[in-house]
């Protein structure tokens, strides 16, 4: 699994509260604490919480799957995401799982909590909902996807008209019910929904990729904003399905963490200043 793509869920004000409580929930460890950002480890995977604000809500268009190995264990989650929270779907029994929830917690956050039939590389999957003007483009955006990224895949695919029980009618045949993809390692779903939510993708929760170089940042940034996205500020973008990405050098942390605050404000005052972030700029700040 790569750690090198990792999801951030922005707050305003209570990343810290938010940090803590998803380590315990979870079992996970806080890696790190700053004002600005929160990291916690979950299951060997990385979750950024960031500290950005009022300006954005998290919703249900991105969630986040639970890939559970017991009964106990999707009640143990769902006990204590509840907590202050809304149910989604109720916990129940359904056809796709013997004990399935979803959950938006008392920070906005939306788990699905599912109980599968053998234990999962990645235990926690981001899910991709395509509404409104995406609706049935799941399929197109994980191709869209897997030619961007290397070692990408499209996995197990279930179209609404595949049949089952308990799905809507009212869905077209060929949208994506649930369908499974890969981006350099790391797992996603999607699905296709043509009710009218009253919500979408947006910046509320974004997928950091931590790039190798240059060439790596550009060409992703390129990609990504390809074809109707848009370029915003400090290495973040939106692709033409309105997801929101942050694209980061790997230089570029390690020049802000450097002991010498004045040269790491020189930096940060240079990204603050960028769209895409070009690192022999960050350099020449560095070293200015």
């Amino acid at each position: 699994m790569n750690n090198d793509i990792f999801p951030c869920l922005w707050f305003d004000g209570e990343s810290k509260e938010a940090a803590e409580f998803y380590a315990q929930v979870f079992g996970g460890k806080i890696t790190a604490d700053t004002p600005m950002v929160m990291n916690v480890d979950l299951f060997g995977q990385k979750l950024m919480l960031l500290n950005g604000g009022p300006h954005f809500k998290k919703n249900a268009s991105v969630s986040f799957m639970v890939i559970c190995t017991t009964e106990d264990e999707v009640q143990q989650y769902w006990d204590r995401l509840i907590e202050g929270g809304i149910a989604l779907m109720a916990l129940d029994s359904y056809s796709w799982s013997k004990k399935y929830g979803w959950v938006q917690d008392k920070y906005g956050t939306t788990w699905q909590l599912y109980l599968g039939d053998k234990p999962e590389s990645q235990k926690i999957v981001p899910t991709l909902m395509f509404i409104h003007q995406n609706d049935g483009k799941a399929m197109e955006a994980m191709e869209f996807y897997t030619k961007t990224f290397p070692d990408s895949s499209i996995g197990n695919i279930l179209r609404y008209g595949d049949g089952g029980e308990g799905h809507p009618v009212s869905e077209p045949a060929d949208h994506i019910q649930h369908a499974q993809f890969t981006i350099d390692g790391y797992s996603f779903y999607c699905m296709d929904n043509s009710y009218d939510h009253q919500f979408d993708f947006n910046e509320g929760i974004s997928i950091v990729i931590m790039t190798d170089d240059q060439q790596q940042t550009d060409h992703l940034w390129n990609t990504l904003i390809s074809d109707g996205g848009r370029e915003s500020m400090c290495g973040w973008l939106k692709d033409k399905y309105g997801l929101s990405w942050q694209i980061v050098p790997k230089r570029l942390i390690q020049l802000m963490s450097d002991p010498d605050q004045a040269r790491a404000q020189k930096v940060m005052q240079a990204m603050m200043k960028m769209q895409k972030i070009v690192v022999e700029e960050l350099e020449e700040a560095y070293n200015s």
